[in-house]
């Protein structure tokens, strides 16, 4: 069987490295130029029953173990006026439920247990029919089954469901602070190792370690419309007027929280959220399936990531045991996947309505010790 993959993400690669190890060619097609083309975002926490499960399914938990970081669990809660709520620090002979990754690290973890040829840089996918894609470029290739791995903006979907993702009414602006250990050795003591989050009615800021000495830092904007980032006034072609007007957005907070915002470099993007409808399905067909955030695309609370892994594991797995029924394959992987991901989407959907609202922290709070 010939097997084309739209999409060089993460669940993409993993069902292509599953279908390696179990002797089955598949080609990736990614729209990018090359693998360094733009950089890959933050960090993500790999759960044990999910993406870890994933990883081990293609042989690679050992190299994510090499590059995870037990420490990246770490959590503080706090209120705007600076009430702490909790601190969790692990101890260093901790499991690893939910280490922390880079995700870059993993992509090229994924990236060099695939043959070279596996993924073909520069194929931006247009459309599909009669068991044959159509690039950018005019060129083409033959499918038995195509795999649309392609994220939330999926041109594959539409060939099998007319839903698209919708706004959830969050706004989230991404700031940085690189090699905060030297430049700010105050804030990074304030942020830890892991995470760091402070809830308020409608707003949060939440700050993130990487590996490579960065904070990343997220202020988002809850019961917010689509159209909120150009009604907002915040001048993004103007990073230091962009950072001071979200510092009035912020007015009242612990001056520590402000003083985070004030230290973040240049670098500041407005990412509204949106989801697709939960527990969305779609009629099987026999030449087409969807895995990831192209078909489940959740609210980003740690759960698309490694839905997506696990779905290009079991997906190849499925194939691997229906090797002459692809249509039966595919009927299997799509029934897990649908149970499996629409109880994720719920949950993931109750925990963004928490971080809405008003009474967020004690909420979240309440979440964490239940």
């Amino acid at each position: 069987m010939t097997i084309a993959i739209v999409g060089a993400g993460l669940g993409g690669l993993l069902l292509a490295r599953v279908l390696h190890v179990n002797g089955i060619d598949a080609v990736v097609y990614e729209r990018e130029p090359e693998r360094g083309a733009r950089g890959q975002g933050g960090m993500l926490d790999l759960h044990s029953g999910t993406g870890q499960r994933a990883l081990r399914t293609a042989g690679l938990i050992d190299g994510f173990h090499a590059i995870a970081r037990g420490e990246g669990q770490d959590l503080r809660l706090l209120e705007p006026d600076g009430t702490l709520l909790l601190q969790e620090d692990t101890p260093d002979d901790a499991p690893l439920e939910q280490p922390e990754v880079d995700r870059a690290d993993l992509r090229d973890l994924l990236l060099d247990s695939l043959p070279e040829h596996a993924v073909r840089w520069g194929h931006e996918f247009t459309s599909a029919a009669a068991g044959r894609l159509r690039f950018a470029d005019g060129g083409g290739a033959g499918y038995d089954l195509l795999v649309g791995a392609d994220g939330a903006n999926s041109r594959v979907r539409a060939l099998l469901t007319d839903a698209r993702p919708a706004h959830t009414g969050q706004n989230v602006v991404e700031l940085g602070i690189p090699d905060i250990d030297r430049a700010h050795p105050d804030l990074a003591a304030m942020v830890g190792r892991g995470n760091y989050w402070v809830l308020g009615d409608g707003q949060s800021l939440a700050a993130q370690r990487n590996g490579d000495g960065r904070v990343r830092v997220y202020l988002s904007f809850y019961r917010t419309d689509e159209d909120w980032f150009a009604a907002s006034g915040i001048p993004f072609d103007d990073p230091a007027a962009a950072r001071t007007r979200l510092i009035d957005l912020f007015a009242g907070w612990d001056p520590r929280f402000l003083a985070l915002i004030a230290a973040c470099e240049d670098t500041i993007v407005p990412r509204p959220i949106t989801t697709l409808p939960v527990g969305l399905t779609w009629p099987s067909a026999p030449d087409v399936t969807l895995l990831g955030d192209a078909a489940h695309l959740m609210p980003p609370v740690g759960q698309g990531a490694n839905m997506a892994l696990l779905d290009g594991a079991l997906l190849g797995l499925a194939l691997a045991a229906h090797r002459d029924d692809v249509p039966a394959a595919v009927r299997e992987y799509e029934r897990e996947m649908a149970e499996r991901t629409g109880a994720a989407a719920r949950q993931s959907a109750r925990i963004q309505e928490v971080l809405a609202s008003p009474d967020a922290g004690r909420r979240m709070l309440a979440f964490f010790r239940g």
